[in-house]
């Protein structure tokens, strides 16, 4: 049985987005509606915090030294790890209310995918409990941006984006909307970006919760936090779910392989529960543990 340990009890109102950086040592992690960027370090236990105007939800690390990408509410980011400022530099979409940025990770040749998550009305959502469908369409986007700012909106009628990763040779993307419980897989082109042959590659339905944020491994696994369903899982190239990590919360959120070697798993989570939700916790915690296999570096986004 693995074990599963408490490394930072951050107390985070919706931890997401976790990156490692190799050359400081450090997890950068982010609190969407907690408004801040952080970066914890294992080593000392020490937790750094940027609050911001913005709610981030996707962050990673560029090719330009000292400098961040970050998506946030309908627009890409540029944030100084210095001086602690954010600059706009690109806009994505409209504003809408119902509408922000989720999920966001840049392939290995240095674009960045990053997707919207649809938030509902209350009256939508009671509906929805009640068993009632609104009919509400999905509004949220997947877009693929270049290095030079230029950039395409590949899918629409986007319920909540998650999910982003590419095998260990980039020949196969991984994309999940969590709102409709499936992972899909497709062929890649590295030189371009094109994807081929969309098939289902996970369908999550008869598993716990729903698809989260994910990473892959050395040998291109597949782990994916299962939200709402106290468990981080690991999923073969072949579509098989081969290990089921339990976690004490309820809702984690992303997986990331860090430390030294890249054979430790940190995973962010959401500290907003609702009342009835089960789990130990801490709950807005960073949890670690030893996966048993190492994981791929982090692609930093830029030419």
């Amino acid at each position: 049985m693995v074990s599963v340990e408490c490394v930072l009890p951050a107390g985070a109102q919706l931890g997401e987005s976790p990156v490692w950086d190799a050359t400081q040592g450090l997890l950068y992690w982010v609190d969407i509606n907690g408004r801040s960027i952080h970066a914890f370090d294992p080593e000392t236990g020490a937790d750094s915090r940027w609050p911001l105007d913005v709610r981030p939800s996707a962050i990673a690390r560029s090719t330009e030294p000292g400098r961040m990408l970050v998506a946030a509410e309908n627009a890409l980011f540029w944030f100084d790890l210095a001086s602690g400022m954010l600059q706009p530099w690109l806009t994505l979409e409209r504003q809408q209310r119902t509408v922000r940025m989720n999920d966001g990770r840049p392939d290995p040749a240095g674009r960045f995918w990053v997707g919207g998550m649809y938030l509902p009305g209350r009256a939508a959502g009671l509906l929805r409990r009640v068993g009632i469908d609104p009919g509400v369409r999905f509004k949220a986007y997947l877009h693929l941006v270049e290095p030079d700012g230029s950039f395409s909106t590949v899918r629409r009628d986007v319920g909540c984006a998650n999910g982003l990763a590419f095998s260990p040779d980039g020949s196969v993307m991984y994309w999940a909307d969590t709102r409709r419980q499936t992972v899909w897989a497709y062929d890649y082109d590295l030189a371009t970006g094109e994807q081929r042959n969309e098939r289902v590659f996970l369908d999550f339905e008869p598993l716990p919760g729903g698809p989260d944020g994910a990473c892959v491994d050395e040998t291109g696994c597949y782990w994916v936090a299962c939200v709402r369903g106290s468990a981080v899982i690991r999923v073969t190239p072949a579509g098989k779910v081969d290990r089921t990590i339990e976690l004490p919360t309820k809702r984690p959120t992303m997986p990331a392989f860090g430390g030294s070697d890249l054979r430790t798993v940190f995973v962010t989570s959401i500290g907003e529960i609702d009342p009835g939700e089960d789990g130990p916790g801490p709950h807005g915690a960073i949890y670690a543990f030893d996966p048993g296999v190492a994981g791929l570096p982090e692609p930093r986004f830029g030419s």
